[in-house]
């Protein structure tokens, strides 16, 4: 297949953008390098079957060319952009899927949008199907984001009903690995970072707040699968293994033999509405998909951490 992947130059959208390769498809990287990194796709550049594309997915997109499939990964999504970056949020969600589905009608592509777990808001149900509708704040410091993420799965779907556009939507789960950004903002580059520096970690409340956490290389897997499958609807992709954040910041103290203490922080303003517990319903993906998560936590924080090191070595 030929394909564009927007984001093409950030955390999952790199590892994305190996894995297509991998799978001996042609890849378009879309990215305006806002939070995406040149060096995740460096390795990539004068790859015959790669091209890179400096571009703003809100604007009006033009492709030479044929197009099979369009993988919209296009968003900041860490809590520490919500405040800097949220009209850039809401844009990339609204315009950036608007134009991205006009792009897949226009070349009969088939589409696929990287949702997220967020769309449940804080969840009043546990573990969160995807029959769910959730509990969302549209005002608070969050809502730009889950707002963006619900408004754009509202534009796939009419566009699948409309315009009869091929469309896969992904509801990603807490999800981890290499080329995490060190000022991510998110729990484990945070807790890794500072485990690794001898600095306190940083647990925000009492830390009795739950996630569950995904390797990279397992989300892939499962998106994988979606694209080629005919599953329309949504799917939540993620593991459900449930940790509180406080167990984690001491997992991840002890895997990195570090001497870091925890410290103990009131919720920023970011972190407002901040969900109390996040657990995957994955019934959908191991029925339609034949899909569930290999990594096990230990081995993928141990990938994690390996990788942080180097990083912080360089």
């Amino acid at each position: 297949m030929r394909m564009l992947i927007t984001g093409g130059a950030g955390f999952l959208g790199s590892h994305m953008c190996d894995l297509m390769i991998a799978e001996g498809h042609q890849v378009i990287c879309m990215d305006n390098f806002l939070t995406g990194r040149p060096e995740n796709i460096a390795h990539l550049i004068g790859n015959p079957q790669f091209e890179l594309i400096d571009y703003d997915v809100t604007n009006y997109i033009h492709v030479d060319g044929p197009l099979d499939f369009i993988l919209h990964l296009a968003s900041p999504a860490s809590p520490v952009d919500f405040e800097d970056l949220g009209i850039r949020i809401l844009k990339v969600g609204a315009l950036g899927t608007h134009k991205t589905l006009g792009l897949a009608l226009a070349k009969k592509a088939k589409f696929l949008l990287t949702s997220t777990s967020e769309v449940y808001g804080d969840p009043l149900v546990h573990p969160q199907s995807e029959d769910y509708l959730g509990n969302v704040d549209p005002i608070g410091m969050r809502g730009v984001y889950d707002e963006a993420k619900r408004f754009a799965e509202a534009m796939t779907m009419a566009y699948h009903r409309l315009h009869g556009v091929d469309v896969r939507i992904v509801r990603i789960f807490n999800t981890y690995g290499e080329r995490m950004r060190q000022d991510d903002g998110r729990a484990i580059p945070n807790f890794v970072s500072q485990a690794l520096t001898g600095r306190d970690l940083t647990v925000y409340g009492d830390g009795s707040q739950t996630r569950s956490i995904c390797h990279y290389s397992d989300l892939l897997a499962g998106i994988y699968k979606l694209m080629l499958s005919d599953v329309n609807t949504p799917v939540n992709i993620g593991n459900p293994y449930e940790i509180t954040m406080l167990d984690l910041a001491k997992k991840i103290v002890a895997m990195t033999g570090s001497k870091s203490n925890i410290a103990f922080h009131e919720l920023p303003r970011s972190h407002g509405h901040d969900p109390k517990v996040r657990l995957p319903d994955i019934t959908r993906a191991r029925t339609l998909l034949d899909w569930a998560p290999k990594v096990g936590p230990d081995e993928g924080l141990r990938r994690t951490i390996e990788w942080f090191k180097k990083e912080l070595e360089k």
